[in-house]
């Protein structure tokens, strides 16, 4: 009597079927490594947007050259934006925190507010555009402002887009104590576009 041919990936153990399980890592999750990976792409591109604006401070030390007269950065109004955004740092790690203790309502909670104050942050970036007197074609400094904080309000409208998808799933349960990748990830992303607005509100506003 002929063996018949056992299918691919049938085993006689009743053990796995299909191409075997892709080795990872016990310590970081895939999902999480992606994020650091991708976040670490993003370092570089705003790397590149950081040696122009040095570069053009470099070759244009006097003020005449990077911030001619009679034009001032809105410093104030970015100070109370860093605070609104460093500020949504705590509500999304309030949120990522609730989870894990099974707490929907702060999780709710902590990521209406992140998204509240990730908007808020936007709409005033967009207004200070509006009144700041002077157009990305105006001369190199203002190439480089609207370069840098046009790039991270970018990044914020990223994240602002997550958000909103997680703050939907949170309300339609999709997140427990021991499935909580989707906040965690998304909180990471978010940690990084406000570390990056700290570097950029210093370098642009404050040097």
């Amino acid at each position: 009597m002929t063996a018949h041919a056992e299918p691919h990936g049938v085993h006689h153990d009743g053990g796995h079927h299909g191409p075997p399980i892709a080795h990872q890592s016990s310590r970081v999750d895939a999902r999480v490594l992606g994020m650091f990976l991708f976040i670490g792409s993003e370092i570089m591109l705003f790397g590149a947007f950081f040696t122009v604006y040095f570069f053009t401070r470099v070759v244009n030390p006097d003020s005449q050259g990077w911030l001619p007269s009679p034009y001032v950065l809105p410093k104030y109004v970015a100070l109370v934006n860093t605070c609104i955004l460093v500020t949504s740092s705590f509500t999304i790690h309030w949120a990522l925190q609730s989870i894990k203790r099974n707490d929907r309502v702060g999780l709710q909670a902590g990521l209406v507010l992140t998204l509240m104050l990730g908007t808020t942050f936007l709409i005033t970036q967009f207004v200070e555009y509006a009144r700041i007197g002077f157009a990305p074609n105006t001369a190199a400094f203002a190439s480089c402002f609207f370069g840098l904080t046009g790039l991270h309000g970018a990044h914020v409208f990223v994240g602002l887009t997550i958000l909103l998808f997680m703050t939907i799933r949170a309300f339609r349960g999709h997140f427990t104590a021991s499935d909580h990748h989707g906040v965690e990830i998304g909180g990471i992303y978010w940690h990084f576009v406000d570390v990056m607005w700290i570097v950029v509100y210093f370098t642009v506003y404050i040097l």
